[in-house]
């Protein structure tokens, strides 16, 4: 017998996705996608940059309308609290329209251009990573360094956008002083901070595994900058050179034109850029440079029940949100000595503090200081409350919930650390508000009335939670509707006054129903009637996120 055998074929396997040619392979369709997904953000972050400064220029033409207005609050902004506050000294010596706006603008833009940046790169790379996406596009034809360069990209392209909006928008207002020259110097140094911190965020998405730790390295640096600026003008010295925000805003736009600050930003982000690329060559997809901790062998009670696991993973947001909110409140706090000072000579000015009633023009300035705190809070109460869209997102909340806790008590728990966390935040800010504004003004009995004031907030920063609870438990797609509450309480709330606009708008933000401590009288009528919708808000959030479906992955 003879037995023949047949050769079998070896199994069929898949094709391999061709090799990437380079390490930046595919970084033009990353930069398209990354575009196309962040269309509604960038564009909201580059009009509302850009509206607020072009409505800024046309209102410091309406309330300075004279060269003696101009001098009266020159003279007035001459002490160290308010140059920490805006800028280097020089723009005083002629206070025109535009040395006004460069003075005062140009490093908070600097600081929000950064923001927007530091946001959208952490976005596109670490966030990624961490969600296991980043492993899955990395797995076709794409280089090594695509992701960081796309996201590079998309930031690049906001702060350009930013900058042409702004060289474009100022000379068209029409504004005496605000010339093109000028304003294509402006939209330039706003794009240049931009830029550099996009790029000190591609150095810190490669430290850290986790997004929110990447963010807020990167944010830490851009605080940093901005305190040595602030201390470097506050004692007219040559500390603010150590900052490249201080760099910035020495190019005087409408004063000097200087473009050669520029230089030194832009080869600083060069540099700081290509660490970023080489230190990406050094980690693993997913891990970062810095080796995780290894946390206890047996977890804390607390982290058992929804609310502890909730605390835990708010703390670090809280923590510098409150360390934030302290120092804002002290420099606001600190103008408190001089407010008479600054007012007194500007008539449209005064009008608008008049109308918040108060006994002194300090106390209508501290009321109105004490919104602009407020709402800076709030930002606090939104990003706590969204919190569980970014767990359930990542893929988190679906085992939490397999367990036994419900879908109110892992929500509830959420939501009850961020309702603790926004006062927490205010009551910092209302200590350092009132520690800076006893001393200012050398009342020691004014601590306990701005405090008192600052915590009269309370309320509307609980409706601000609820509105963004209901919105994400009805909602999911659309949580950037819950922006809408503290964008509309800052511009109706701060600028309606300045430019006069009927007091009825006012009343519809929650902030807007708030006593205006200390110039107004207390009434507990509205704080109650605000706790009550915080509380009907929560419950609609409640029952939403029971009645849809979870987004798994």
């Amino acid at each position: 017998m003879t037995a023949t055998t047949t050769a079998t074929s070896a199994p069929a396997t898949a094709p391999r996705p061709p090799r990437p040619h380079t390490t930046l392979a595919g970084t033009a369709t990353l930069l398209r996608f990354a575009l196309r997904r962040d269309r509604l953000r960038l564009s909201a972050w580059v009009l509302g940059l850009g509206l607020l400064t072009l409505a800024s220029a046309n209102s410091v033409h309406t309330l300075y309308p004279t060269a003696a207005d101009r001098a009266s609050i020159a003279h007035a902004s001459a002490g160290s609290a308010v140059l920490a506050m805006t800028g280097p000294g020089h723009y005083l010596a002629d206070y025109t329209w535009g040395a006004m706006l460069g003075h005062r603008l140009l490093g908070l833009l600097a600081v929000l251009a950064g923001l927007m940046s530091v946001l959208t790169v952490a976005r596109h790379t670490r966030a990624e990573e961490e969600s296991g996406r980043a492993e899955l596009v990395r797995s076709a034809a794409v280089g090594r360094h695509a992701q960081l360069a796309a996201a590079l990209g998309a930031a690049a392209v906001a702060d350009l956008a930013l900058g042409v909006l702004l060289a474009a928008g100022l000379p068209a207002l029409g504004v005496p002083g605000l010339g093109t020259g000028g304003a294509l110097l402006f939209g330039a140094a706003t794009t240049a901070a931009g830029l550099l911190f996009a790029a000190v965020a591609a150095v810190a998405v490669q430290v850290t595994a986790h997004a929110r730790t990447a963010s807020g390295l990167a944010l830490a640096v851009l605080g940093a900058a901005y305190a040595v600026r602030a201390a470097g003008d506050a004692g007219s010295n040559e500390l603010s050179w150590a900052s490249p925000i201080g760099w910035l805003q020495r190019s005087y736009p409408f004063v000097d034109d200087h473009w050669w600050p520029l230089l030194p930003a832009l080869a600083l982000t060069v540099v700081t850029g290509a660490a970023g690329f080489a230190l990406s060559t050094r980690r693993d997809v997913g891990a970062g440079l810095r080796a995780a901790r290894p946390g206890p062998p047996t977890a804390r009670p607390a982290l058992g029940t929804p609310l502890g696991l909730a605390l835990r993973l708010h703390r670090g947001l809280l923590g510098g949100f409150a360390v934030a909110l302290l120092l804002l409140g002290a420099m606001y706090g600190s103008l408190l000595g001089g407010a008479d000072a600054m007012v007194k000579d500007v008539d449209q000015l005064k009008e608008a503090l008049a109308r918040l009633g108060g006994r002194s023009l300090t106390d209508s300035f501290a009321a109105m200081t004490l919104l602009v705190v407020a709402v800076v809070s709030a930002v606090y109460a939104v990003l706590a409350t969204l919190r569980p869209r970014a767990e359930e997102s990542a893929g988190r909340a679906e085992p939490v919930l397999a367990t036994g806790v419900s879908r109110s008590g892992w929500l509830g728990g959420h939501l009850a650390a961020a309702l603790l966390g926004s006062t927490a935040v205010l009551l910092a800010a209302g200590v350092g508000f009132g520690l800076a504004g006893a001393l200012s003004t050398g009342d020691a009995g004014a601590f306990p009335r701005l405090l008192g004031a600052a915590l009269a907030f309370a309320p509307a920063q609980w409706v601000t939670v609820g509105f963004a609870a209901a919105v994400y438990g009805w909602l999911p797609r659309a949580t950037q509707l819950a922006w809408l509450v503290p964008a509309y309480a800052f511009v109706i709330g701060y600028l309606g006054p300045l430019l006069k606009l009927p007091a009825g708008l006012d009343r519809l933000s929650p902030f807007g129903q708030v006593p205006r401590l200390p110039a107004a009288a207390m009434d507990w009528t509205p704080l109650a009637a605000l706790t009550l919708v915080a509380a009907a808000l929560i419950a609609l959030a409640l029952a939403g996120f029971r009645r849809r479906d979870l987004e798994v992955r």
